[in-house]
């Protein structure tokens, strides 16, 4: 399996492909990483291939936030340039600059 690079960078800010939900990567992984149940609860016509990064989000919609898994596949950037509002935020980051999240200095105890 080929691994490929990640288009998408940890504090990118961005939004699915099909379904109407928006968030900023907090983590990646090169390729899949999550359980079979979950992949094959993906509807099959839009269902992504395995062998691309996955990344992690703080996501939000317009009636909740939460945590996504989402295929690059199903990523585009989101050009809103408008703050995302999932309560976890502030824990991964220091800030908005340039329609970017700014990496928070974790520092291990």
């Amino acid at each position: 399996m080929t691994v490929r690079t990640a288009k998408f960078q940890i504090g990118q800010i961005v939004h699915h492909r099909y379904f109407p939900f928006r968030g900023v990567i907090f983590d990646v992984d090169p390729v899949f990483d999550n359980t079979e149940e979950w992949w094959l609860s993906i509807p099959e016509d839009i269902r992504p291939h395995k062998d691309q990064p996955f990344y992690h989000l703080l996501a939000e919609n317009a009636e909740t936030t939460y945590v996504a898994y989402v295929s690059e596949q199903n990523l585009l950037p989101d050009d809103t340039a408008k703050p995302v509002r999932h309560p976890e935020v502030d824990t991964f980051f220091s800030g908005l600059k340039d329609g970017r999240y700014v990496i928070r200095d974790m520092q291990a105890n």
